[in-house]
């Protein structure tokens, strides 16, 4: 039985008797007394358990913490593996969360729970090292609006943005009700009613230039909604789609491309000498387009005919800029 699991069997041995002698605690963990006196001292102090010894009962029992009625997570109890399953989530957050938006709250969660793992076999610290994730291209955002829309998010408030649409180089102000938070392809996004367009929108957190909460109740959307809505298209900027791309793969290509989902309703067909076809629903061409581009000679659009000759007019104004250069 590990430390971790001791624990949690003293606790609950505590929990369910008014008074639990030291030579019960000794034949249920089946431990030595100086164990159990580790184990105690660890509750007591790492834990915040108020573990007392009654004389004039002649057990412990579980009496008023000093520093507060709480001790390790309320009603939650891990053991080592689970732990360790945490802290690993944790270190993925470090690495998405690159704006530091969501760590400063996550932390003190994560110091309780490297107190909890304790001595185990995995330390905290090499979780920790054995853990990397790799991002590139992420947008920072600034944690002020972040913290303002997800109060907006949490208590169903509208709020004022200034935003920058990049498409138009323009800013302008929106009064919204925020609906949900993505994180995609290392960059944040907010889903929310624009009341100035009377639709459904989606804002790149990192073009919010600020906001602020109004005192009104945001309007609602169902999530069903939102799917609908934001979900079927391709890319983050989705909408319903109207039209199916059809794109032909080399064998090269194909080897990679197979493995990946590009759409949840994509439809894959194998051909021969190993090449591979894949179909995928979409309404707007801007992100299926720099998608496509990054495979270069290596796929071939087939259809519809007006995405066929969009790429192929970009490939020939890149392929210009490499004929006849002179410096």
């Amino acid at each position: 039985m590990s430390q971790l699991d001791r624990l949690a069997r003293i606790r609950a041995l505590l929990d369910s008797r008014a008074v639990v002698p030291r030579n019960t605690l000794l034949s249920e963990l089946e431990i030595s007394w100086a164990t159990l006196k580790r184990d105690l001292v660890f509750l007591r102090d790492r834990m915040n358990m108020p573990v007392e010894f009654d004389r004039d009962a002649g057990g412990y029992r579980l009496g008023v913490a000093a520093n507060g009625p709480q001790y390790g997570l309320p009603g939650l109890w891990f053991n080592a593996q689970e732990i360790v399953a945490l802290l690993t989530m944790h270190r993925l957050l470090e690495d998405l969360d690159s704006g530091g938006l969501l760590g400063p709250h996550v932390e003190p969660l994560m110091e309780r729970l490297r107190a909890m793992l304790g001595s185990a076999q995995a330390s905290a610290e090499e979780v920790m090292r054995r853990v990397k994730v790799i991002t590139a291209h992420n947008r920072p955002v600034a944690p002020r609006w972040f913290e303002v829309l997800g109060s907006a998010l949490v208590q169903r408030q509208r709020a004022e943005i200034d935003y920058f649409t990049r498409s138009r180089n323009e800013r302008g102000r929106r009064e919204i009700s925020p609906q949900r938070l993505v994180h995609y392809r290392n960059a944040w996004y907010l889903e929310a009613w624009c009341h100035r367009s009377g639709a459904l929108r989606v804002f790149s957190m990192d073009a919010i230039e600020s906001a602020r909460l109004i005192e009104r109740r945001a309007r609602q959307v169902a999530p069903a909604t939102l799917d609908r809505e934001l979900g079927e298209g391709y890319g983050i900027y989705r909408g319903k789609p109207s039209h199916w791309a059809v794109l032909r793969f080399s064998a090269d290509a194909a080897r990679w491309v197979r493995a990946e989902t590009w759409h949840p309703q994509q439809r894959v067909t194998e051909l021969e000498d190993e090449r591979l076809e894949m179909q995928i629903p979409y309404s707007s061409t801007q992100e299926l387009e720099m998608d496509i581009l990054r495979h270069g000679e290596q796929v071939e659009v087939i259809g519809p005919p007006e995405l066929r000759e969009r790429i192929g007019a970009r490939l020939r104004a890149a392929g210009q800029q490499y004929v006849n250069r002179q410096d």
